[in-house]
C-alpha cells in the first residue's frame, strides 16, 4: 500500500516573498499591498516622494520668492510621507498590526488631519506660485521652476484628496461598517 503525498503547513499562510523552491522573509506580509488601503498608502507614499522631490529640487533656491508657502509645503509633504511610511511599515510586518491600526481613531484622525494640511498647504503654494513665479515665466526663458512647482501642488491637492478618501474609509471601518 502506497502513501500519498505529505501535505505540511507552516503556520502563517502565504507569507514572505517566493523565491524559485522556497519562501523567503516569512515575516513580511506583502499580500496586505494588494488590498484597497495598501494601495491607498503606496500611492500616497509614492505621491508624497515625487511632491517632496520636486519641491527640493526646484523650490529651495526661491524660498526668498516665495516665503512660508514653499516652507509649509515641505514641512507637510515630510510629516505625511514619514507617517504613511511607518503606517505601512507597520502593515507589511504585523497582520495585527492592520486591525488594530484601522480600527483605531489614530489612523482615522492622522488621514483627516494630513487631507486638510495638504489641502491648506497647496492652495498656499498655487497662490504664491500664480502671484510671484508666474511672472518670471513669463519673460525667463527656460523657466523650470514654475511648471515644476505648479506639478508640486497639483499633485499636492490631489494627494489631500486622496487622504480625505483613506479618512472616510478609515472612519468606516473605525465604525465597524467595512
Amino acid at each position: 500500500m502506497s502513501r500519498g503525498p505529505t501535505i505540511v503547513t507552516i503556520p502563517g499562510g502565504q507569507n514572505g516573498v517566493s523565491c524559485c523552491c522556497c519562501r523567503c522573509c516569512t515575516c513580511m506580509h506583502l499580500d496586505i499591498l494588494k488590498t484597497e488601503p495598501g494601495m491607498i498608502k503606496l500611492t500616497e507614499i509614492v505621491l508624497g516622494f515625487f511632491c517632496q522631490s520636486l519641491a527640493l529640487n526646484f523650490g529651495l533656491q526661491y524660498t526668498s520668492v516665495l516665503g512660508p508657502s514653499l516652507q509649509s509645503f515641505i514641512t507637510t509633504v515630510t510629516w505625511c510621507l514619514m507617517t504613511s511610511f511607518v503606517i505601512l511599515a507597520c502593515y507589511i510586518f504585523s497582520q495585527k498590526s492592520f486591525s488594530l491600526l484601522r480600527s483605531s481613531l489614530f489612523e482615522t484622525l492622522f488621514n483627516g488631519v494630513a487631507a486638510f494640511s495638504y489641502i491648506s498647504s497647496c492652495s498656499y503654494l498655487g497662490w504664491a506660485v500664480n502671484v510671484f513665479l508666474h511672472p518670471m515665466y513669463l519673460v525667463t526663458p527656460f523657466f523650470q521652476v514654475y511648471p515644476a512647482l505648479s506639478a508640486a501642488y497639483m499633485i499636492g491637492s490631489v494627494l489631500g484628496l486622496l487622504y480625505a478618501y483613506d479618512a472616510y474609509k478609515s472612519y468606516k471601518y473605525f465604525k465597524g461598517y467595512r
